[in-house]
């Protein structure tokens, strides 16, 4: 009987054995179709849950008598201000958009600019503010819109009266009893009629006076009967008489530029320029490409100072007329990928440097390009320094810095 009992209580167990792994295996396989399914669904809601909403800033505005460039509002990107003539900018002339939403800066306004506080009334005269303009209060003895001109007291002249080419006897015929005498084109009779001489009329003098057409694009030289335009010293007159054109002495060969710089011809004349490649500073050297462009020579892979540096530094010269109508687009950069590779999938723009950045802004002109904007006017003679930079990315990871060395000519004239 204790035998049988055995065998029984053995064969119990394993019976109980059987049973547990029976249940184990179901188990086993519940988990894994319940892991099944979860990873199903996981994959579906993450398939069409949609890209959460890039972070970006409420919409600016212009300000009154006032510009903007820049109409992207997403994180990082820049807005920037300008006023028009007439007008100073009081405020922040370039927000960025911050990832918590916010603009940095103060909102700009631009506030009128006092019209006398230029002292334009001259000898003398009195300046009184007007809306958007100004009058002079001159006195007796000077006229026009600044008091630049002497009042006249007795009839104009308009002769030079000790050159003998500049007067004339008038031609004079009898008729009915009566003598008529005229004068030639470009005189005028002076005297009574029994003795009257014909003068030079001044032509210069009377459309500067009267404030009539521009006789010329430089200056006016009175002539006996007529006048003639001259234009000054790098300028050629032009066919219609009256305007001027820049001679390119770096075409004619007419530049004295030693070798190894290069010519560049600017309104007016020419500049010798030689560009430089910036010096070895730490893991970061250059090498001269071309006569106009440096790239960077290879970085050891742990120095994150050289992956940061400029990759390309190319040089730029800009001629430029004076007083150039605003805004006015300058200079562009764009980047294109090498065939078979991926290319940037977004790029940056900045202002890096330079001697009078306020007169400036860069704005993206569409996804892969970037341009220079020239947003106040400049006042020749002067040469100007701006660098711009443009930053690669690729899914928002860094990948290269490429920079613009620009300078700008501004010849003394406006044409």
């Amino acid at each position: 009987q204790s035998c049988l009992s055995r065998q029984q209580l053995l064969a119990a167990i394993r019976q109980m054995q059987q049973l547990l792994k029976g249940q184990e295996t179901r188990f086993s396989e519940g988990l894994r179709a319940v892991r099944s399914r979860l990873s199903t669904i996981h994959a579906s809601l993450a398939k069409a849950a949609p890209e959460p909403p890039a972070a970006s800033c409420p919409a600016l505005q212009a300000p009154e008598d006032g510009r903007k460039f820049g109409s992207k509002y997403l994180v990082d990107h820049e807005v920037h201000f300008a006023c028009d003539p007439g007008f100073q900018l009081l405020g922040s002339s370039t927000r960025m958009c911050q990832a918590n939403g916010s603009w940095t800066g103060q909102e700009p306004r631009c506030a009128e600019i006092s019209q006398c506080s230029s002292s334009p009334c001259q000898n003398g005269g009195t300046c009184l503010e007007g809306l958007s303009h100004f009058k002079c209060l001159c006195p007796p003895q000077w006229t026009g819109t600044a008091c630049q001109y002497q009042a006249q007291t007795a009839p104009p002249t308009w002769s030079v009266t000790d050159d003998p080419a500049f007067s004339r006897q008038p031609r004079c015929a009898q008729i009915a009893q009566t003598q008529q005498c005229s004068c030639d084109p470009g005189f005028h009779m002076s005297g009574t009629a029994s003795n009257g001489i014909c003068q030079d009329l001044n032509e210069c003098e009377v459309y500067q006076q009267e404030g009539g057409p521009r006789l010329c694009a430089h200056a006016c030289v009175n002539i006996p009967g007529s006048f003639r335009c001259s234009c000054p010293a790098g300028y050629v007159l032009l066919g219609d008489g009256k305007s001027c054109e820049d001679i390119d002495e770096c075409s004619l060969s007419q530049d004295n530029c030693t070798s190894g710089s290069t010519c560049i011809n600017t309104g007016g004349g020419f500049q010798c320029v030689t560009p430089r490649c910036p010096p070895a500073a730490g893991n970061v050297s250059y090498v001269k490409t071309s006569p106009f462009q440096c790239e960077r020579n290879p970085c050891p892979m742990e120095s994150r100072s050289c992956h940061q540096a400029p990759k390309t530094i190319s040089f730029h010269y800009l001629p430029l007329p004076s007083k150039l109508r605003t805004p006015a687009p300058l200079f562009r950069m764009a980047t294109a990928a090498a065939p078979g590779r991926l290319g940037p999938d977004s790029l940056r723009f900045g202002i890096a440097g330079g001697n009078n950045r306020g007169h400036f802004v860069v704005q993206r002109s569409d996804r892969h390009t970037g341009e220079l904007i020239l947003v106040q006017s400049l006042q020749g003679p002067r040469t100007i320094h701006v660098d711009v930079d443009m930053a690669e990315y690729l899914d928002r990871v860094f990948q290269a810095k490429h920079l613009s060395k620009i300078t700008v000519f501004v010849s003394p004239y406006a044409f």
